[in-house]
């Protein structure tokens, strides 16, 4: 495996990313490879990287979600029962940068239109179990498999699809999202980690500096914050970097 050099300048946009996504319980990865596009830095290789940072910020988020009495063990598991042997099949099969860039680049402007054009939503509805592991298994399936090939969790797509199906408000989502985003991430870096794909030593600096991140971000976001513009800001971001990607 080849080095992967991160620039240092990097670094303090990497902690303000961790702290805007952990704040509604999310880890992050779509806003790391989106930075990393923009310097100009894609390769196959970050996958991995971002999952490790996912799994930093997002256990970060989930245990202070989880404190403040949000998280519905009930809710995520008809996700997790498909997505994670599904993450680990995404991560262990082999692409080439080019394919990676172009899916990342995907990935990136579907997410960022999203946050974008996408309310937030709070209303919350009945619903039985045998509904939500009807819809559940297979979305989780899907979301699975793209986190483990790109490297991101997955949290991004499943908070829309909870809050629009109203399962949840928006903290509780947020908890269910973070515990689905550690197990996905956990799942695909297993099988990068079988096929090779990883490089360590970026890991440590980073992992220090997201950490940090996302100890305020989750706070706050457990707390109180307008989620509305974080939504924004995240969307431009997102777009911009797929927009690089391609053009």
């Amino acid at each position: 495996m080849s080095e992967l050099h991160i620039p240092i300048h990097i670094y303090p946009l990497l902690f303000i990313v961790a702290c805007l996504y952990s704040s509604v319980g999310h880890g992050g990865a779509s806003g790391y490879l989106a930075l990393f596009a923009i310097f100009g830095i894609v390769s196959s290789a970050l996958a991995p990287i971002a999952l490790v940072l996912n799994i930093i910020v997002a256990s970060t988020s989930f245990l202070i979600y989880h404190h403040s009495g949000y998280f519905t063990l009930r809710l995520l598991l008809p996700f997790i029962v498909s997505s994670i042997p599904a993450a680990f099949l995404g991560g262990w099969i082999t692409i080439t940068d080019e394919v990676f860039g172009f899916l990342l680049g995907s990935i990136l402007l579907l997410t960022g239109l999203r946050l974008l054009f996408s309310p937030v939503v709070e209303k919350k509805v009945q619903v039985t179990g045998r509904t939500i592991w009807f819809l559940g298994v297979p979305i989780g399936l899907v979301l699975g498999g793209v986190a483990g090939m790109i490297g991101i969790g997955g949290g991004v797509f499943l908070s829309p699809i909870i809050l629009l199906l109203g399962w949840a408000d928006v903290k509780r989502t947020a908890a269910v999202s973070a515990a689905f985003i550690v197990l996905n991430s956990i799942s695909g870096l297993t099988g990068h980690i079988v096929r090779g794909n990883l490089i360590f030593e970026p890991i440590l600096p980073i992992g220090g500096i997201v950490i940090a991140g996302a100890l305020i971000g989750s706070y706050l976001g457990a707390k109180s914050i307008p989620q509305r513009y974080l939504q924004l800001a995240l969307g431009i971001v997102l777009v911009v970097a797929s927009l690089k990607l391609f053009f």
